[in-house]
């Protein structure tokens, strides 16, 4: 039987740290959250945490690489399944509603991290990579989008993020504030603002 590269091992059990640490962060966030607290909410103890992770700041920014490096592929799905603009657009609020209700403290998690990387240097490179990944994820739908509408894009990709993670933010405060209305504002602003991203092909 081979054996396992000592390298796969470590990047294993890595994962499962991260795995297991993302319930605590998503509940208490950056500033509330120490190597200790995460162990004491896990499985595995302080000594073990902090063997694999150099700081608090090394396990945070690993965890939300690994949540958000799946979380721009769930929309994928819903560009490539698309055969009109209104099904796309429709796809796309529903995929936006259903994380917010499965996921909320793990966004939440994030937002407080790119505000955080405001105020700390060592975070705003992971930050705004994890915040390029999430422009481009954005831009696939809005090409789409325009492709199946006969438009092109009208705006910028970063403009086009900025607006719908605008809308994204705003409802995911409001689900965790408790207002029932906030899922559906956020799909009827997903069905506005996309047709204001796009404009009508140029001749050629």
């Amino acid at each position: 039987m081979a054996r396992a590269n000592p390298v796969d091992k470590h990047d294993a059990r890595r994962r499962a740290l991260a795995d297991s640490a993302l319930r605590t962060l998503g509940e208490l966030g950056y500033a509330r959250s120490s190597l200790r607290e995460i162990a004491n909410n896990s499985p595995f103890s302080h000594g073990v945490v902090h063997y694999y992770f150099a700081d608090k700041l090394d396990l945070i920014v690993y965890c939300v690489r690994r949540y958000k490096a799946v979380c721009v592929t769930r929309y994928d799905g819903a560009v490539a399944g698309a055969t009109t603009a209104d099904g796309l657009v429709a796809a796309f609020a529903g995929k936006l509603r259903e994380t917010i209700v499965e996921e909320a403290p793990m966004h939440r998690l994030w937002y407080d991290l790119r505000a955080q990387s405001m105020f700390e240097e060592s975070l705003r490179e992971p930050v705004e990579q994890i915040d390029r990944t999430l422009e481009e994820m954005v831009w696939r739908v809005v090409v789409r989008y325009a492709e199946l509408a006969g438009a092109e894009p009208a705006l910028p990709p970063h403009t086009a993020y900025g607006m719908l993670d605008g809308i994204f933010q705003q409802a995911l405060l409001g689900h965790l504030s408790g207002d029932g209305a906030a899922l559906d504002t956020l799909r009827d602003e997903v069905h506005d603002v996309m047709p204001l991203l796009v404009r009508a092909a140029a001749r050629i």
